[in-house]
C-alpha cells in the first residue's frame, strides 16, 4: 500500500504542475489549446489529488502515523513541489 501511496504521489505532483503549467504559459500563448488541455488534465489532477487524500487516510491508520506527520502529508498534497518533498523526506 505504500508503494502505490509513493507512486500516487508522483504522479499526483506531476499533475499538478501540467495543471499550473497549461494556466500560466498556454493560457495566454495558445487560447484555443488551454481550453483543449484544461478538463482532462485538470480531471486526471482531481482523480489523483482525491486518491492521495483517501491513501493517506488509510495509511495514517494502517501505520499509526503520529497526527504531525500526517498533516504535513496533507498540507504538501496542495503545495507545488509538496508531494515530490513528502515522497523523499517521509516515506
Amino acid at each position: 500500500m505504500l508503494k502505490l501511496f509513493k507512486v500516487i504521489a508522483i504522479l499526483e505532483g506531476i499533475s499538478y504542475l501540467a495543471l499550473f503549467s497549461n494556466m500560466l504559459f498556454i493560457k495566454h500563448n495558445n487560447p484555443e489549446l488551454y481550453h483543449q488541455l484544461l478538463y482532462p488534465i485538470g480531471m486526471t489532477h482531481g482523480v489523483l489529488f482525491v486518491a492521495y487524500v483517501i491513501l493517506a487516510i488509510i495509511l495514517k491508520i494502517e501505520l499509526s502515523w503520529p497526527t504531525k506527520k500526517f498533516v504535513i502529508i496533507g498540507v504538501a498534497s496542495i503545495l507545488p513541489f509538496g508531494t515530490f518533498y513528502v515522497e523523499k523526506k517521509y516515506l
